[in-house]
């Protein structure tokens, strides 16, 4: 029996395969196939009605947000939009403060009464480490800018829970996207672009997937069925370490246990997400129809514990992780028609407008070697 003959293979149906994938499928003659190990498409921004109706993230909110017009005007293609602005409130003290620190957060926190932003500059002008010259670490990043106070009850234990890691054991990257404010504004992004597609991310990717040129095998490890197969480029999105079987050892990726709870009311919390930095050994809750802009008679919750366990999430941007990474980089360098793509692919935290825009961008590369 002869092999199937396929111009691309691609590992992992996430929403950088598909990007991908469905820019090369404008190429009525090129066929491909994806192959995922999971029993659905979409990778970690899957999402589905549970059997109470409630339209639910199974690996915890997903919040699309960008500034790139190309980005946004590309997804616009194959799906309507609701427009939310995310919140975030940390619970600190029997407090519901704002996330990221902002003016209110202040005030709330130390009990004051700031007024504008020269205010609030001048009062962690005063609080802030002044002695740190160099940013070395994501510790650094936080009381250079806030001081130890602010760092200690919002910062310190939430990072050690997400990380297992205090943030002086983290690259500095990791804690520098945090923005700092000094107004009110209480919104966790500041793009331009902010919202959810109306009928959900799953929705939406399969309008991206319904070619006749794109085949999808689910279920299926590719290491098992990869010599079945015929093709002439592979992009990997899948994890880069698992592609080489760790010849230079594993990568360490944080997961999450995500325990869904539905309640028989019209609302379970006053936020959408709502931080626990130091109570409980949950990061968040999240409560969907919030973000979904849903109307029901109850709801559906999801607490979040970080773990080493389940389904790599948060590639650790630790320097020896890093050091493994650099030498997969450089035998992924000398590799032909073999690239890779995704957080998972390239080991880095990246947003979902980040991974629509690198998809592009290898699609504009591979459209050229075609």
């Amino acid at each position: 029996m002869s092999k199937i003959e396929y111009d691309f293979l691609i590992i992992g149906a996430g929403l950088s395969g598909i990007t991908l994938a469905e820019n090369l499928s404008k190429n009525p003659e090129l066929k491909i196939l994806m192959l995922d190990k999971r029993d659905h498409i979409g990778g970690n921004i899957y999402d589905y009605y549970n059997s109470d109706g409630i339209l639910i993230h199974k690996y915890g909110p997903h919040i699309f947000h960008t500034s790139s017009e190309q980005v946004f005007s590309y997804l616009s293609t194959f799906t309507e939009w609701n427009q939310y602005k995310h919140k975030v409130v940390a619970s600190v003290n029997n407090k519901l403060l704002p996330i990221p620190i902002n003016r209110d957060t202040i005030n709330g926190f130390f009990d004051i009464n700031l007024s504008n932003e020269s205010d609030v500059k001048e009062f962690l002008d005063n609080k802030k480490d002044k002695t740190i010259v160099e940013i070395e670490n994501s510790r650094d990043v936080i009381v250079s800018k806030y001081g130890e106070e602010l760092y200690e009850n919002f910062i310190k234990n939430y990072t050690k829970k997400q990380w297992d890691l205090y943030p002086e054991e983290l690259d500095k990257s990791v804690l520098e996207r945090i923005p700092i404010r000094y107004d009110s504004n209480p919104y966790y992004f500041n793009d331009k672009y902010q919202c959810l597609p109306k009928e959900g991310y799953t929705s939406m990717l399969n309008k991206m997937l319904n070619k006749d040129n794109i085949d999808i095998m689910l279920n299926t490890n590719y290491k098992e069925v990869i010599d079945k197969i015929n093709f002439n480029k592979v992009v990997v999105t899948s994890p880069i370490d698992e592609f080489f079987d760790y010849s230079h050892g594993k990568l360490r990726y944080r997961a999450v246990k995500f325990i869904f709870e539905t309640h028989d009311k019209k609302s379970y919390q006053s936020n959408s997400v709502i931080n626990y930095p130091n109570e409980n050994a949950y990061t968040r809750i999240t409560e969907f129809k919030k973000i979904t802009l849903q109307e029901s008679n109850n709801t559906t919750i999801c607490k979040e514990i970080p773990t080493w366990e389940g389904e790599k999430t948060y590639p650790v941007p630790s320097e020896k992780d890093n050091k493994i990474l650099a030498e997969y980089q450089k035998q992924a360098s000398e590799l032909e028609n073999v690239y890779f793509l995704g957080r998972l692919g390239q080991y880095k935290y990246i947003n979902m407008d980040q991974a629509v825009n690198n998809a592009l961008e290898l699609y504009l590369k591979l459209k050229n070697k075609i």
